[in-house]
């Protein structure tokens, strides 16, 4: 009787090891899935924050233009103005970094 209860704790004792190994081969499959997500997730962020910036180095032309159309009357002291097309508004930007070999961006080469 006692070898036969041997046998058994040696069998579940077998049936762990194998139950960790399983999940231990699990984990290290999804690894990369979960690597990738985190990566994404970080990249996510970064391109929220912005474009880069550099104050001394950056070169920014900004312009805007407005118009419209209107008709305006004056008849007995009073001013009658009426819009005739929507306001249109145009910006347009343009940015250049200068002297980029001198720029350091963090890194040591």
């Amino acid at each position: 009787m006692f070898k036969f209860l041997r046998k058994m704790r040696g069998q579940s004792t077998l049936e762990y090891a194998v139950l960790i190994i399983i999940i231990i081969g699990a984990l290290l499959a999804i690894q990369v899935y979960v690597k990738r997500g985190v990566q994404g997730r970080l990249r996510s962020a970064a391109d929220d924050i912005g474009d880069q910036f550099s104050p001394g180095n950056t070169n920014v032309t900004k312009s805007t233009t407005v118009s419209s159309s209107t008709k305006d009357t004056f008849m007995s002291g009073v001013t009658n103005s009426q819009l005739r097309t929507n306001e249109a508004t145009i910006t347009t930007m343009t940015q250049n970094i200068i002297n980029m070999e001198q720029e350091f961006w963090g890194k040591t080469p």
